[in-house]
């Protein structure tokens, strides 16, 4: 899936809040192995380096435009890889997330074997939007079924990998976890007009789609989601509740 930096990074302060939050549950050690499961433009995990005096960290992402940015904030102890979440392999005491593995399909399998690559005594955070009930994102398959791009799509939309909070508990605890932690929180953004949250979903949530429609139905796609969204909110600012889920977990120590 192609990826615009700037465009992503448009909202960089909306992005930081809840980077803060997953920090707030990590069980800082010095001399940590961590791998950053979709690292995008790498500014965030550098600041995760920056927390974790003394650790390696490695980035990844299946972006070769994110990473080409990521690249450049390289330093000791810090370095990034193209590289998908689904290959990753190893033992790492610091297996962490921050709003990537939504993209990642069949979470009931995903989550098992991310948490089979923290080692024993370390940990598993992760950070998902989970605000894909939400009527400004239910609109964008609404828009897909509609003429000319139902055709152009072949009738594909797409469908949020997403589970509840307590299927994200169970799966870890079926995983083995211990001291787990899941829960939701909603952000309120308030947004300047409607074409700011066009813009919010034209770096994220219309990605997939954009790759899939020919390149001169995208303003015309963009133009009608703008048109059905102005219905749902006439005037202005915005008021754009954004959920995410948050977990973790711990893995227990073998050698006590």
């Amino acid at each position: 899936m192609s990826w615009n930096p700037e465009l992503y990074h448009k909202f960089r302060s909306e992005r930081f809040a809840p980077f803060e939050d997953l920090i707030g549950l990590i069980a800082v050690r010095e001399g940590l192995s961590v791998i950053d499961l979709g690292c995008g433009t790498g500014e965030l995990t550098s600041m995760l380096a920056d927390r974790l005096p003394g650790s390696d960290v490695l980035g990844i992402d299946s972006s070769p435009e994110m990473l080409e940015h990521a690249k450049s904030k390289e330093k000791e102890r810090l370095r990034f890889e193209l590289r998908t979440i689904e290959d990753v392999s190893g033992e790492w005491d610091l297996v962490f997330s921050n709003a990537a593995i939504q993209w990642v399909e069949d979470h009931a399998m995903l989550i098992p074997s991310l948490f089979a690559l923290v080692s024993p005594g370390g940990q598993i955070a992760v950070q998902l939007p989970s605000n894909h009930p939400h009527e400004t994102q239910m609109l964008v398959p609404e828009v897909a079924k509609e003429p000319p791009f139902a055709d152009a799509l072949k009738g594909w939309s797409r469908k949020s990998p997403v589970l509840s909070i307590n299927a994200y508990a169970e799966l870890l605890f079926q995983a083995g976890g211990m001291n787990i932690n899941v829960f939701e929180k909603v952000f309120p953004h308030v947004m300047r007009d409607t074409d700011a949250v066009t813009d919010w979903l034209s770096g994220t949530m219309l990605r997939p789609y954009f790759d899939r429609l020919p390149e001169e139905l995208h303003g015309r796609f963009l133009d009608r989601y703008r048109e059905r969204l102005r219905e749902i909110y006439p005037s202005d600012p915005v008021f754009y509740p954004f959920r995410r889920i948050f977990f973790s977990a711990m893995k227990t120590n073998l050698h006590g």
